[in-house]
């Protein structure tokens, strides 16, 4: 071709790139029309319908796990006041937003676990469609050029912005189509379902949230469009000399950026109070304006510079929430190497890649084990490190893939690096966010290689994936059965084995449960809680006895300052009649735990039965109140005691009328308040009232039937009744030879 002819086609070239570049530039792609609207709400009610389907069946899942803790054993959510501060050592420490939705939960409907998933569900929806949003704007978004920014200098940023555009460009007709297939193919993906069945891993899924509202407020703050009597303008940007944006009809036009900005600055705080992972939240905006948006980090900053002083103010407030995080089994202080836990992390990053790809088996627990030599991680590690030098070269070369890398990286990063997370070293609730940068890449990369066809292939791995989830949710359907399936699939998970244990011990499977805590110690012999719990389990077993009490000293071994060890043995001791060690017991767990209301009671129980010590018995009891005044029993006991001393009578009544205002139904309570009653002159008929109550409670007590007969007999015109109760008596206890003499008395006055 003649240099003319190269001439005349450049300038064509020119003038359709400059007519192209008008015409991109003229009607916004996401105008405010009647198809865009009813197009983008469909496809968000298919992203809401399509979360419906495959998690309808998770809704009576029970509380497992860490549940106990984070819920049911947590009185720090049982009032609204106290919820935003619950203790460092907690569950929910250092997440009080976190804390504030469960008890949000527990006001609204206590502990039925129904209310809980439901609000599990809905923040997964709204990640959903939150990134939906981000998707479908991102491959909408007109790029920018460096021509529109000459500001730009030509260090290479320049080639990178071009790189990032072209890709977009080729994607932006099916923007929404595309942005659907990845949110409803995230939404349904079976490795979500542990943030969002799994009631507790709710901090994944609501940081998640906030970390993706986090990145859209932002993009809505970039847009530069304003609103101006319902109509969309295109905003100028600033120029070289440094002239301020302005909108063509509006003083206030720079508001609604404004505004966005301080959402996602805001969204960002709250995300900080849900779960530590949102510190990588700043890096990613700021990645994702030098991709999408600036084309260089340095003309983000200029640009925006206010904007990312505020999103990094946030990470004042989350170090400020990370005190104590080394009371939550993380840090370096938790007798695991940095390094030792680095090997550990290179196996769980390549495993959460293989599951997004091909999700099974999924697991619940993966246990604690730590790799300790390097040659045991040789494959996971070279996989990991060409996928970390590729995603470096594409953050350069293929700047929109490079980011996708990063964001799957980066967001992993605080919990699958270096940092020692002592109790859990793998969990797939860690993929929720980094998840949609492996979908998004298979998504686009399949529509870019076979067009729109690729629709079919979204939707047969929306449904596959669906009916995998509906599988997995199943698993969840009880703690028998989740457990069940974790030990099935890491049968060398002591941890998993001991808590199946636990479970059927719950259930009263006694032989099945110490079978399960044997071959946890098999597995781990330094396992001091599986002795403990196979103590517990034998002790219920007649014949047993002197197993439970090997069980509990074993356990002492391993782990001397075990409270609750020093308790169970001090319970089998007092059972095998070694009341002097019993007590020994019951002593070294209050001095390891001295608002340890069940030792005191039981040591009270234990001192009540020895001459001359029941002053000591009264002490105990009145410790157990007053660390728990909603304790029937330990009112009922006090009650007891009391009711032993001369001129306590009063006391003693106070106390078992607040057990049985506490527990309406405790027998027991109402039976002793019977005999203290009786013996107070002018309150006969209320000691038959209670007594009355105690027969139709358990109408097979024999004992309140003979006390409410004796009780009757001084009741005038009340023998009849007295000798019916006492028949009753004599059909559940043939044997009570005071009542036999007694009733033929009565027989014969008749």
């Amino acid at each position: 071709m003649s240099k003319k002819s190269r001439a005349r086609a450049a300038a064509k070239e020119a003038t359709s790139a400059k007519a192209s570049g008008a015409s991109s530039a003229s009607p916004c792609p996401e105008q405010n029309t009647s198809r865009v609207r009813w197009g983008t709400f469909l496809a968000g009610s298919i992203v809401v319908l399509a979360a419906l389907a495959v998690y309808h069946n998770s809704f009576s899942g029970p509380f497992t796990f860490d549940d106990r803790f984070a819920i049911a054993d947590n009185p720090s959510i049982r009032q609204i006041g106290s919820a935003l501060s619950p203790p460092p050592a907690a569950a929910t420490g250092g997440r009080p937003v976190l804390n504030l939705t469960f008890a949000l939960n527990y006001a609204l409907g206590g502990m039925n676990v129904w209310g809980y998933h439901a609000v599990n569900l809905f923040i997964h929806v709204l990640a959903g469609l939150t990134l939906f949003g981000i998707v479908r704007r991102t491959l909408l978004e007109r790029p920018t050029s460096n021509a529109e920014h000459p500001t730009s200098k030509s260090n290479g940023s320049v080639s990178s912005n071009r790189a990032a555009i072209s890709p977009r460009s080729s994607f932006r007709a099916d923007a929404t189509l595309l942005a659907l297939a990845v949110a409803v193919i995230w939404i349904v993906h079976p490795l979500q379902t542990e943030s969002v069945t799994y009631i507790s891993q709710r901090a994944e899924s609501l940081m998640g949230l906030f970390y993706l509202l986090t990145l859209y407020c932002f993009i809505r703050g970039t847009e530069g469009r304003c609103q101006v009597s319902g109509v969309r303008y295109q905003e100028k940007l600033r120029d070289s000399e440094g002239r301020n944006s302005q909108c063509l009809a509006s003083a206030f036009s720079l508001q609604p950026s404004v505004l966005w900005s301080l959402a996602s600055v805001f969204s960002c705080l709250i995300g900080s109070m849900c779960k530590e992972i949102i510190i990588s939240a700043p890096v990613m905006v700021l990645l994702y304006d030098r991709t999408f948006v600036a084309g260089s980090f340095q003309e983000a900053w200029r640009r925006h510079w206010r904007y990312y002083l505020g999103l990094a103010g946030t990470w004042l407030l989350l170090a400020r929430m990370m005190v104590g995080i080394h009371q939550r089994n993380v840090g370096f202080d938790q007798g695991i190497a940095w390094w030792s836990y680095g090997l550990t992390s290179c196996r769980s990053v390549v495993l959460y890649l293989k599951l997004a790809v091909w999700p099974h088996p999924l697991v619940l627990d993966y246990g604690t084990d730590i790799i300790q030599r390097a040659t045991e991680v040789v494959p996971y590690a070279l996989a990991l490190a060409i996928l970390l030098v590729g995603t470096v070269i594409a953050l350069w070369r293929w700047p929109m893939v490079g980011f996708a890398a990063a964001w799957f990286f980066i967001i992993l990063s605080p919990t699958s690096s270096v940092v020692p997370i002592a109790l859990q070293p793998m969990g797939e609730h860690r993929m929720y966010l980094s998840l949609a940068a492996v979908i998004g890449l298979v998504v686009l990369g399949l529509n870019r290689w076979i067009g729109r066809q690729s629709i079919i292939v979204f939707l047969a791995a929306a449904m596959g994936l669906g009916w995998l989830t509906l599988q997995r949710n199943k698993d969840y359907g009880s703690e028998v059965s989740i457990w069940s399936d974790a030990v099935q699939k890491c049968p060398d998970n002591a941890r998993a084995r001991y808590n199946l244990g636990t479970i059927l011990m719950g259930q009263h499977r006694l032989p099945e449960a110490i079978s399960q805590f044997e071959a946890a110690l098999r597995l781990n012999p330094d396992y001091a809680d599986a002795e403990n719990n196979r103590g517990i389990a034998l002790n219920s077993i007649p014949d047993r006895l002197p197993e439970a009490i090997s069980a509990y000293e074993e356990a002492l071994r391993l782990k001397p300052d075990y409270v609750e060890a020093h308790y169970n043995l001090g319970v089998v001791l007092c059972k095998a009649g070694r009341i002097p060690e019993a007590i020994a017991q019951y002593e070294e767990a209050l001095r390891l735990k001295p608002d340890y209301a069940e030792a005191h009671k039981n040591l009270g129980r234990t001192l009540a039965n020895i001459p001359g010590r029941l002053p000591e018995a009264i002490s105990h009891f009145e410790a157990a109140v007053r660390i728990n005044p909603d304790d029937a029993e330990a009112h009922n006991n006090l009650g007891g005691a009391l009711s032993n001393v001369p001129g306590q009578l009063p006391e003693a009544i106070g106390h078992f009328e607040a057990a049985v205002r506490i527990k309406p139904g405790y027998a027991d309570a109402h039976y002793n308040l019977g005999v203290v009653l009786a013996k107070i002159p002018g309150r006969l008929s209320d000691a038959i009232a209670e007594y009355e109550m105690v027969v139709r409670i358990n109408p097979d007590d024999a004992g309140a039937h003979m006390d409410l007969g004796y009780a009757l007999m001084q009741a005038p015109g009340r023998r009849p009744d007295a000798i019916s109760h006492f028949e009753a008596a004599l059909r559940i206890r043939p044997d009570l030879t005071q009542v036999q003499q007694t009733l033929a008395q009565l027989r014969a006055k008749q």
